[in-house]
């Protein structure tokens, strides 16, 4: 099991980065909540991990606190969640929002993020209660920056579409989202961001 990658970023393409660690580079995926952590390309940063093995794929999540990659493992043992639904959601609302959806059973809340309907919201509420009634919060890793401003305007706005859409909304949705959201000066990270804010 990889528990914790500590190296540089050599990409950023949400929802997946490339991170340098002694010359190997690993493939991440990663909830847009940790990519609003990020430091920049270049810079180094600190992991926690989930590796997981299918039988077409061997992937590797990551995770800006130990707060979403446990809530990830919790979400993957729901009925029905895989790996990128785990990541739309952790992308969509934060650990407190989500865990406050359900321990109120708050499924009209869960069913406006993208890839929940109604059944799986409930479900979600039902499995999941008993495992979040005693959660708690922890600090980021030691050492985390925030991002920072891209400098490529049109690139910005592709890499928050490109997100979107992986994330499980539609190209013409993500394009209105997005547009709308621009004020020319945000990152790809903070238009993506305001974007699932507004569908919240």
């Amino acid at each position: 099991m990889i528990g914790q990658i500590r190296g540089i970023i050599l990409e950023k393409q949400p929802p997946q980065l490339i991170v340098d660690v002694h010359g190997v580079g690993y493939e991440i995926d990663a909830p847009m909540s940790t990519f609003y952590q990020l430091p920049d390309a270049g810079k180094e940063v600190v992991l926690f991990t989930h590796f997981m093995v299918r039988e077409d794929a061997q992937l590797l999540y990551g995770f800006f606190t130990r707060d979403e990659r446990s809530l990830f493992r919790t979400l993957l043992k729901v009925n029905g969640v895989g790996g990128r639904l785990a990541l739309t959601i952790l992308s969509s609302a934060t650990v407190e929002e989500f865990v406050r959806c359900v321990l109120n059973n708050d499924t009209g809340s869960l069913t406006r993020l993208p890839g929940i309907g109604k059944k799986t919201a409930e479900r979600l509420v039902m499995e999941m209660r008993d495992k979040l009634s005693d959660w708690s919060v922890s600090s980021p890793p030691e050492g985390a920056t925030l991002v920072k401003s891209d400098n490529l305007r049109h690139q910005t706005l592709q890499d928050a579409i490109s997100a979107l859409i992986t994330l499980g909304y539609k190209q013409q949705e993500a394009n209105r989202l997005v547009t709308r959201m621009d004020d020319g000066a945000a990152s790809s990270e903070e238009l993506i961001r305001r974007a699932l804010r507004e569908m919240m």
